[in-house]
């Protein structure tokens, strides 16, 4: 019973073992490494493996243990059994069945105990092999452990590393924020800095403002002192001179009373003396009287006297007007001529030369002055040339005797032509008349006689003689025009008659605004034709400052005269500068576009009756820009109206 016992268990254990070989084969199929839980080669026998029954039981209930050893998910579901002889869990009990059934033959085999032997043998080989695999598994684990180590001490290295370089951009971080606070700081600094020199800057100018004007109210009150004190002063000067103008008022009446009776007694004396001469002297007449009225002869005497008397006087008169109006047209000025170099008789050319010689030291004077070699003529340069160069030929074409050309000179009014006319005539050492068109034309039929007295009257100058007529195209016009009269077109032919030749002794000079109405005839006979542009800017700016010499710098001067008339004439207020320069001339020239000469000395006669209307007498800056922006507002005033007539006209 015993021996059948031993027999059963070993059978049991064999099968057991058979069985966790094949759920061994099963759980390395789930891990990298799987051991069989038999570490023990003689297993002590359980009370429950007695029989196969309770050993196949028992085997569903080990494989979920080791399955759950061997992996840490849970467990999938339970595949469906299709096969009645399988568990649910896929173990095959047939080769469980077949192993008993081996163990059964061998147990009743006679080579039982060689077969429980070499089982043994085999199971022995087998735990060594196990063995081997549990150290072979230890050195791999150590290795592993090495491994591990190894990853752990670069992972620690690499920390290390990792936080040598994270407190080092720490550092530089914190160094930047710091040079940056420290930038900031210093920007700041330097912001206060400039605030606090700003701030000192206008603390400084709000001082010197307050000291400036600490100054001012002290000089204010300074010249308000001064001028009480001399307002005291000229009320002391005044009583004290009302009271000696009271004293001597006094004293002159104390004498007057005394002088008053002495010239008192003096004229009764007088009157009695001249009652007595005219008592006397009327005495005489009345007895002259009657004896003249008692005489009849007497009577007629005087009253023939008397008549002679007065047709003595009469006649002389009348005689003297005739024998004068004869003389003065054989030797006077004709009635045409405007102005003249030459006397208006013949005797009065000493007194006309002396007169030209300190007029023309004078001009030599102010055209040193003006660095201008015409004088008070502004004219553009190459005209300027022009001119002198016409002014030395008429020069030598005098000294030569060869015949004088006529000239045209054309341009806007007020650009200089007449006072260029004049001066051409003194350069060129001829004498000069000058006339004017507009007075033809109300002379009528005396027009043409006139003109004849006038170029006889030309003629009789020794040094040749410049006559200027302005305006000619008053008269000078076409002939067939149909408001021309029949006496403007005889003097017209009076002039074309005289003009016909080259002359030796008259230079015909003509000035126009409309060079295009003269008679084509006139035209004909000018040899020079000049025009007179209105100034540029460089011009007005010389004229500028001329007429600033002339109206306003010498202004106040004293004119020559004899010293009784300065005497009695007031003496002129002399007019102050201040402030007036080259630049502001050069924007006044600049304003002016447009303007004539005489516009300019227009401009300028204005700047000075504005001085003369202020209270101080005083041209400053303000004042000449005032006038010049009225003016210029004026000139255009006067251009528009001078366009929208042309424009009706047309």
């Amino acid at each position: 019973m015993g021996k059948t016992s031993e027999i059963g268990g070993l059978i049991s254990a064999i099968a057991a073992s058979f069985s966790f070989s094949q759920l061994n084969f099963v759980s390395y199929a789930d891990g990298p490494f799987s051991f069989s839980p038999f570490s023990s080669s003689n297993p002590s026998p359980s009370p429950q493996s007695s029989s196969p029954s309770s050993s196949v039981q028992s085997q569903p209930s080990t494989l979920p243990q080791s399955t759950e050893a061997g992996n840490s998910e849970p467990a999938p579901r339970a595949p469906r059994n299709d096969h009645p002889r399988t568990t649910s869990a896929g173990f095959d009990p047939e080769a469980l069945e077949r192993g008993a059934k081996a163990l059964s033959g061998i147990t009743s085999s006679s080579h039982a105990k060689k077969v429980f032997e070499t089982i043994k043998t085999q199971e022995a080989t087998r735990q060594a092999e196990l063995a081997e695999k549990a150290a072979e598994f230890k050195a791999l684990q150590a290795q592993a452990e090495t491994e591990r180590q190894r990853v752990v001490y670069d992972e620690q290295r690499k920390l290390a590393q990792h936080q040598a370089q994270t407190k080092s951009q720490m550092a530089r971080y914190e160094d930047e924020l710091a040079r940056k606070r420290m930038q900031a700081e210093n920007e700041y600094q330097r912001a206060r800095n400039q605030e606090l020199v700003k701030l000192q800057e206008e603390s400084s100018i709000r001082q010197e403002q307050a000291r400036r004007a600490t100054e001012e109210q002290i000089q204010a009150q300074q010249r308000q002192t001064e001028r009480e004190k001399a307002e005291i002063e000229r009320e002391t000067i005044r009583v004290r001179a009302i009271a000696e103008a009271e004293g001597r008022a006094h004293e002159a009446k104390l004498a007057e009373d005394v002088n008053r009776r002495i010239l008192k007694d003096r004229a009764n004396a007088e009157m009695e003396k001249w009652v007595a001469a005219i008592n006397t002297t009327f005495e005489h007449i009345g007895g002259g009287l009657r004896a003249v009225l008692t005489d009849q002869n007497k009577l007629v005497v005087v009253v023939g006297g008397v008549t002679a008397l007065a047709a003595g006087i009469y006649t002389t008169r009348e005689g003297a007007r005739v024998i004068w109006s004869y003389v003065d047209r054989l030797l006077g000025q004709p009635s045409l001529i405007r102005e003249s170099s030459r006397g208006k008789y013949p005797w009065s050319r000493v007194f006309t030369r002396t007169l030209s010689t300190l007029s023309s030291s004078a001009n030599k004077g102010s055209t040193s002055k003006n660095g201008n070699g015409f004088g008070d003529v502004i004219l553009h340069p190459s005209l300027q040339k022009r001119i002198e160069q016409l002014a030395n030929a008429t020069a030598n074409t005098k000294s030569h005797q060869a015949p004088f050309r006529n000239m045209l000179f054309y341009g806007p009014p007020g650009t200089g032509k007449t006072m260029a006319a004049r001066e051409l005539a003194k350069k060129s050492g001829l004498d000069y008349a000058l006339m004017t068109g507009g007075d033809v034309a109300p002379l009528g039929s005396q027009a043409v006689t006139k003109i004849h007295q006038l170029f006889d009257w030309s003629k009789k100058s020794r040094r040749g003689l410049l006559l200027f007529i302005d305006e000619a195209d008053a008269f000078l016009c076409e002939r067939n025009k149909t408001y021309m009269s029949e006496a403007q077109r005889s003097a017209l032919n009076a002039l074309l008659f005289r003009t016909g030749d080259q002359s030796k002794d008259i230079v015909l000079a003509l000035a126009t605004n409309r060079p295009g109405d003269l008679d084509s005839a006139v035209s004909d006979r000018i040899d020079e034709v000049l025009e007179f542009p209105l100034p540029q800017t460089g011009e007005r700016f010389k004229l500028l400052k001329l007429y600033l010499d002339k109206y306003i710098a010498l202004a106040g001067s004293r004119k020559s005269g004899g010293w009784l008339q300065n005497l009695f004439k007031r003496q002129p207020r002399k007019i102050e500068i201040k402030g007036l320069t080259d630049d502001i001339l050069m924007e006044a020239a600049e304003k002016t576009e447009g303007f004539s000469g005489r516009e300019i000395a227009k401009l300028m006669a204005g700047v000075q009756a504005a001085v003369y209307g202020s209270p101080n007498c005083v041209l400053d800056p303000t004042l000449f820009r005032e006038v010049v922006d009225y003016k210029v507002a004026e000139h255009q005033q006067r251009s528009k109206l001078a366009s929208k007539s042309n424009e009706k006209n047309h």
